[in-house]
C-alpha cells in the first residue's frame, strides 16, 4: 500500500502545502450513517463540524427511521484532515445527509478526486441518491458498509452490492466509522482504487 500511495499523480490544492500531494475526499450518504463519526474519528485536526440539535421544525421533514436516537444534523459540511504517509494528506469533506440539504452535494463534488459512499444497512435505500451523483460527476468512488452493533441482520458485501445494483469494478468494505483504523482502512481502500484507475488511463493512452 505504502508504494500506491507514494507514486498516485499530484494533485495539488491550496490547502496543500506542507505535503507534496493533497486530494480533496467526500464522504456522503443517507441521514445517520456516520459520516461526521467517521470524519472525527479518522482526523488529525479538530474537526470543523456544522452540527446544529434536531428541532420540532424537523419532523415530517427529516426521515429518521431507524435511527430515531440520533439528536444531531449536519447543516453544511463536516472538513477534516489526515496524512496517510509524508507525502500524502487527504482532505475529508463530510457532505449533509438529508435530502433538503442535498443540493449542497454537486458544490462538494468540485475538485473531488475521489469519494466514500457510507452505508447503513439498516437504510440502504439512502445511499441510491449518492451514488446516482457520483456516477452522474463520473467521481470514482467506494462502498463502505458501517456495521452497528444493533444491526440484527449481517448482510454479506455480495448482497449489498446487489442491492445497490454495483457493478464489481467498485471496492466495497466493512467498517466501524467510530474506530478511526477501521476509517483509515476505508480511505486507503479509496486511494488505491484511485491508483488503479491512475494506471489503466495510463496504460489506454
Amino acid at each position: 500500500m505504502g508504494s500506491a500511495t507514494s507514486e498516485l499523480p499530484s494533485q495539488r490544492t491550496p490547502l496543500a502545502d506542507a505535503a507534496e500531494t493533497g486530494l480533496k475526499i467526500v464522504v456522503v450518504g443517507g441521514f445517520g450513517v456516520g459520516k461526521t463519526t467517521l470524519v472525527r474519528s479518522v482526523s488529525e485536526i479538530r474537526p470543523l463540524n456544522t452540527e446544529e440539535v434536531m428541532t420540532q421544525a424537523g419532523q415530517g421533514v427529516d426521515e429518521t427511521a431507524g435511527v430515531e436516537r440520533k439528536t444531531t444534523t449536519t447543516v453544511a459540511f463536516d472538513f477534516g484532515r489526515i496524512s496517510l504517509n509524508q507525502r500524502m494528506v487527504l482532505y475529508l469533506f463530510g457532505a449533509p445527509g438529508q435530502e433538503r440539504f442535498w443540493f449542497l452535494w454537486d458544490r462538494l463534488f468540485s475538485g473531488t478526486l475521489g469519494a466514500v459512499v457510507l452505508v447503513d444497512t439498516r437504510r440502504m435505500q439512502d445511499s441510491w441518491y449518492a451514488i446516482d451523483r457520483l456516477e452522474h460527476h463520473k467521481t470514482p468512488f467506494v462502498v463502505a458498509v458501517n456495521r452497528f452493533d444493533e444491526d440484527e441482520r449481517r448482510f454479506s458485501l455480495d448482497e449489498i452490492r446487489q442491492a445497490l445494483s454495483l457493478g464489481d469494478h467498485v471496492p466495497m468494505v466493512d467498517c466501524d466509522a467510530r474506530v478511526r483504523s477501521s476509517g483509515k482502512e476505508v480511505l486507503i481502500t479509496l486511494v488505491d482504487h484511485l491508483y488503479s484507475l491512475a494506471l489503466s488511463r495510463e496504460g489506454t493512452s
